[in-house]
């Protein structure tokens, strides 16, 4: 069962001390991973051809605000969007612009977290313009999209973070693409990120060993050359594959439970995988 009260977990693995979280803290996880799901559902019909990516986010920010929730990200770090739109060969922190315009047959993360009542829901997904793309394209979307379940299927109390990678990575590697290793999942509750580090690849039964009540993202990126990722010096946060290759992410919030996991960013219209509509 969940802890009564709130816990600190220390494993010398962990990037630092861990919260065990109540029941009472996973109902507002899910508050707050349901109005990110609603978001991401409400942009979908938006994402076509001839879209900027700068309306994409204004719409986000205003969903957002007429639902009475903050976005976590407008102030973060210096961060002015209420999303990350990443196109194409973008891994992510792709930032909004009105001169980006989508294009028939590009891929794109749209990446948001809102905060509600205190509680961050943090999710992303891939959507296609058009409805469909380039075949390896295609592929990469749905691999990752798979690579993401592989990891959250391995969630349960006594597992550890090394199954969860060695999961997302198998299987991404397994299909020819390669695992971005510069970014990872985070920690989150109360606060935007929290230890632990989630690593999308890595060694089975290695690493802090999952105890209910934890909460964390899982969000694998793969990319169809290089896992090797370039940050633009101009704005500080888009980051590029360094070959210019598609990449692709998926991202849940999910929390461990008694025996195994729950998702707090489950898609309410089913909208889970492209195609959506």
């Amino acid at each position: 069962m969940l802890p009564t009260q709130r816990q600190i977990y220390d494993h010398p693995d962990s990037s630092g001390a861990i919260t065990l979280h109540t029941a009472e803290d996973f109902e507002g996880m899910h508050a707050a991973g349901r109005l990110a799901a609603e978001c991401l559902d409400m942009i979908t019909e938006h994402v076509r051809p001839g879209v900027s990516t700068g309306e994409l986010d204004r719409r986000i920010q205003d969903f957002v605000e007429d639902n009475g929730a903050v976005s976590a990200t407008i102030g973060y770090r210096g961060y002015q969007h209420a999303s990350c739109i990443s196109i194409n060969e973008v891994v992510c922190h792709g930032i909004p612009s009105d001169e980006e315009q989508l294009v028939d047959k590009d891929i794109l993360n749209i990446d948001v977290t809102v905060i509600v009542d205190g509680w961050h829901g943090d999710t992303s997904r891939m959507y296609i313009v058009g409805g469909s793309s380039f075949p390896t394209r295609e592929k990469l979307v749905r691999v990752t999209y798979e690579a993401l379940w592989h990891g959250i299927n391995t969630v349960r109390p006594g597992a550890t973070l090394g199954d969860v990678g060695a999961a997302i990575q198998k299987h991404g590697e397994k299909a020819g693409f390669s695992i971005v290793r510069q970014f990872v999942g985070h920690g989150l509750g109360e606060q935007f990120h929290m230890a632990p580090n989630i690593f999308h690849f890595g060694k089975p039964g290695k690493g802090v060993e999952l105890v209910p009540g934890m909460l964390f993202t899982i969000e694998p990126m793969l990319n169809v050359g290089t896992y090797r990722v370039e940050i633009d010096e101009s704005d500080g946060w888009t980051a590029r594959t360094r070959d210019r290759k598609s990449s692709a992410q998926f991202e849940h919030s999910v929390g461990v439970t008694a025996d195994g996991f729950e998702i707090f960013t489950t898609s309410p219209k089913g909208f889970e995988q492209p195609p959506y509509l």
